[in-house]
């Protein structure tokens, strides 16, 4: 991009020859806090747009999918806040109970001690010792990656106000009969020793074993976890199996223990699965628990905490699975078994924090009565009050609120809150608010447990805005405006959320919307995952590419629900796109581009600048619309190619006569180039922060751009005329550009051209123009056309390429090309005359061999045209 040094204005303001990420990133955010850019205001007369930040773990680290989250809640908050709105973008941190204690209990273990020695007070001193020092490292990598939050409302689920809420909401649900204490099957971690949400089971397909033994000459069950026969009560048959309905009601011996149990009728078992029996053990097994409790069975827990078989005998004290073969071997000694299926794939639950196999385990536990929340979740959604975005997410929204099952919400740990529930001497059980006093006296004690860590965070969005007090912020910001999180905790933490907020605040609901996006891909669309060495760390993108040019690369490919592919490659793109925003506003301002002063009206202008208003009006109309979509992927896709494409590719080329030329025409291109500039930058702003603020402020002499109006299409200014005189000027140029470069021209070569058919295509004004732009000169007398190019409509150019090619070895380049692309074509063809490889290959398999088709025999007509072309 050149330079018309002499054009600039005596008071043009400057910038550096090249865009340093690393020089304005801090720099710039720090002052965006000082100035307080981000404060909210509960007094504001402003329209509120609230978004409560997901709160991150205060043990976690910023990765992609982070990222990808808060460059999109940024992006619709700096653009509301930009429309005029009261932006409260709220940040916080969760306290993550397994995972914090997990962490310091590392640490004291690396001293020989455990929490044990410690005791249960100094232990969570020590875990609050830890927060200050070392937790919340993620708040300042936000603050890296750009995010406009209010950091004068951050709050964590732990401090005393979101723990008096948390306090409130459990005596609530408790006074009303919604929380209750029961032995129940729970997801347990036999290593962390507490109950888990199922959030925090990851399942996974692993190599295991299917074993068939025979209890009796009648009864065969097979099973994956032989250890647990031990507590086996009952075995179960469909009631309509005609091969067993004469056994329901008998008894059968259970092997290697001696115990006779019953055989009992349970529309619960799959007549078609295995043998059509199945062995029971309430104990172990969440369905098996639920066929207990409809036949009265017992429940005998035969495996202690820790995973160690407690059951009397020759098993006692080994460890699950240690257990599991011995069984196995002596069930074969006593020719029980039937068969033996080794390996047998099949999901099995881990603990997201240890990886540790879960245990299904009885326990006595507190849990909440979903039934009224979750439906009341649901009508939330059906009956308009919350939108979910996209819509066809909604199903598996209603598939979860309509099915849920009562929630878990005790924590064997010691870092959470504290369930607030005494028990007295004589049975008395005492549940406490935050305003009363706990009972007192001998025999009395609070309950050992805490509280699942989604209990406070299901609070999130009501307690950050000073709930249970009527506060301020409650009145302004409630409901916030639309809740941004990935579609993977749609049903665990979204929902956890809608049931709270609904009932905490007589059916108002907590947010308006919810957008949900994908998970983070690679470019190859695979889970990033450490095993398969394809996880990206944000920050390594930021250090080498910049904030602007990571978020880009992660909006851009954020479509409503979809995953998002991304790769380095498309990152070094985006930061390609971001040095050409720079190099294109550092040539504006060098050749006086200003926007001062109002902007001519369309009889002042040339056709070129109408265009390009025209284009600018249309991309802002668009932008407008696909950000209400909640289309990201869209609103960059539209930025890119207008700033790129539209705005430095044609708009500026084509003013580079005009300003060289100087007078009126020139005076007028540079308000309009400063103008499309300044509306481009403010656009792209919410996306991209940093750069855009550098050069905004340099171009505009604004203090921010953080505050600036945001853009309103101006539809007066659309003008389809000058947008089919200009695109008929974009294709002529086109098509010489690439007749040069198939004849191998240099670009700064210049050859004698002939246009035809100008003004008949309602060009010829442009003349000059085309001229320029394709390195074209006038015909002399001593002009031969060597090659002339039809275009769409009347154009015709005659060119005159003697002595400007080497004939011969562009014919030999050409032809050795030609030959390349008769061979793709040849082979896309015999693939797609095959009928076995059609009928039998993936459809989108099949779609890339029909391009690739497509591709060769487009490449094979422009070879024959820029053969045909050559002079003999």
């Amino acid at each position: 991009m050149t330079e018309n040094l002499d054009a600039r204005r005596p008071d043009a303001p400057t910038i550096a020859g090249q865009y340093q990420p690393g020089e304005v990133e801090q720099r710039r955010y720090e002052q965006w806090v000082a100035d307080g850019r981000f404060r909210a205001s509960a007094h504001s007369d402003k329209p509120p747009f609230t978004i409560v930040i997901p709160p991150p773990n205060v043990t976690g680290s910023l990765h992609m999918g982070h990222a990808l989250d808060h460059t999109v809640q940024d992006a619709l908050v700096r653009r509301k806040r930009m429309q005029g709105f009261e932006a409260l973008w709220l940040p916080g941190m969760d306290h993550a109970g397994i995972a914090t204690q997990n962490v310091v209990e590392r640490q004291l273990a690396a001293q020989g001690l455990s929490r044990h020695d410690l005791g249960r007070e100094k232990f969570v001193e020590r875990v609050w010792q830890w927060k200050a020092e070392s937790g919340g490292a993620i708040l300042g990598q936000m603050r890296r990656l750009g995010d406009s939050v209010d950091w004068e409302r951050e709050r964590f689920t732990m401090d005393e106000g979101l723990s008096r809420a948390v306090l409130t909401m459990f005596k609530k649900l408790y006074d009303d009969g919604l929380i209750y204490r029961a032995n129940r099957i729970i997801n347990w971690c036999p290593r962390c020793l507490t109950a888990l949400s199922d959030i925090e089971v990851e399942h996974s397909d692993d190599d295991g074993e299917l074993v068939s033994i025979r209890y009796s000459d009648d009864v065969v069950v097979a099973t994956t976890r032989a250890e647990t026969m031990l507590g086996d009560t009952a075995v179960a048959v469909h009631p309509d199996d005609e091969r067993y309905r004469h056994l329901i009601g008998t008894e059968v011996e259970l092997p290697l223990t001696g115990r006779r149990i019953p055989i009992v009728g349970d529309a619960h078992v799959d007549p078609a699965f295995g043998t059509g029996m199945v062995k029971v053990t309430p104990a172990h097994d969440p369905n098996d628990f639920e066929i207990g409790q409809r036949h009265n069975l017992p429940a005998l827990t035969i495996m202690d905490e820790r995973g160690v078989i407690t059951a009397p005998g020759p098993f006692e004290g080994l460890d699950r699975f240690e257990a599991r073969p011995a069984i196995v071997a002596a069930l074969r000694a006593e020719g029980r078994i039937v068969a033996e299926k080794r390996p047998y794939v099949h999901a099995v639950g881990h603990c997201s924090r240890c990886r540790t196999t879960v245990e299904p385990r009885l326990s006595l536990q507190w849990f909440v009565n979903t039934s009224p929340l979750a439906k009341a979740a649901g009508d939330a959604v059906r009956d308009g009050r919350v939108k979910i975005e996209p819509a066809d997410l909604a199903k598996r929204y209603f598939a979860w609120v309509d099915n849920m099952h009562d929630w878990c919400i005790s924590r064997q740990l010691w870092w959470g809150h504290r369930i607030p529930v005494w028990y007295g001497p004589d049975g008395e059980v005492v549940c406490v608010g935050p305003d009363d006093q706990p009972p007192t006296g001998e025999g009395w004690h609070q309950d050992e447990d805490v509280l699942d860590t989604w209990f406070s965070s299901g609070l999130w969005p009501i307690s950050t805005l000073g709930w249970p007090e009527q506060t301020a912020d409650l009145a302004k910001f409630y409901p916030t405006s639309v809740l941004v999180t990935g579609y993977d905790i749609l049903f665990f933490w979204v929902a956890r959320m809608m049931m709270f907020g609904l009932y905490a605040m007589d059916g108002k609901q907590p947010f308006d919307v919810i957008a949900l996006h994908g998970m983070v891909r690679d470019e190859h669309g695979k889970k990033m995952s450490k095993s398969f060495g394809n996880v990206i760390d944000p920050l390594d993108w930021i250090d080498r590419y910049g904030a602007d040019a990571t978020r880009f690369t992660l909006a851009r490919g954020a479509n409503p629900g979809g995953d998002v592919p991304v790769s380095e490659e498309w990152c070094q793109g985006s930061r390609n796109f971001c040095n050409k925003l720079w190099n294109a506003t550092r040539f504006a301002l060098l050749n006086g581009a200003h926007t001062e002063g109002p902007l001519p009206g369309a009889a002042e202008l040339s056709t070129v600048d109408r265009w390009i208003l025209s284009r600018l009006a249309q991309v802002t109309a668009e932008v407008d619309e696909q950000f209400e979509a909640y289309e990201f992927a869209k609103v960059c896709d539209l930025l890119y190619h207008f700033a790129w494409d539209d705005v430095c590719d044609w708009y500026v080329e084509l003013s580079k006569p005009v300003l060289a030329a100087g007078g009126v025409a020139a005076d007028t291109s540079r308000r309009v180039l400063g103008h499309v500039l300044d509306q481009l930058l403010r656009l792209l702003h919410p996306v991209i922060p940093f750069v855009t603020e550098e050069l905004w402020t340099a171009l505009t002499g604004g203090e921010t751009v953080v505050t600036a109006a945001w853009p309103v299409a101006d539809r007066a200014r659309i003008d389809t005329g000058a947008e089919a005189e200009i695109a008929t000027l974009q294709r002529v140029v086109t098509e010489v550009r690439r007749f040069r470069s198939d004849q191998g021209l240099r670009p700064t070569q210049r050859v004698a051209a002939r246009l035809d058919g100008l003004a008949g295509a309602g060009v010829a004004a442009h003349e000059p123009l085309i001229r320029s732009l394709a390195r074209l000169d006038v015909a002399g007398d001593d002009f031969q056309a060597s090659a002339k190019l039809a275009m769409p409509g009347e154009v015709s150019v005659a060119l005159d390429t003697r002595g400007s090619i080497d004939v011969a070895a562009e014919r030999a380049r050409l032809t050795k090309d030609r030959a390349g692309a008769e061979k793709e074509a040849g082979q896309a063809r015999a693939k797609l005359d095959n009928p076995a490889f059609v009928g039998k290959a993936p459809e989108q398999v099949v779609a890339k061999i029909r391009d690739r088709l497509a591709a060769a025999e487009a490449d094979l007509a422009r070879i024959d045209a820029a053969l045909e072309a050559l002079p003999s």
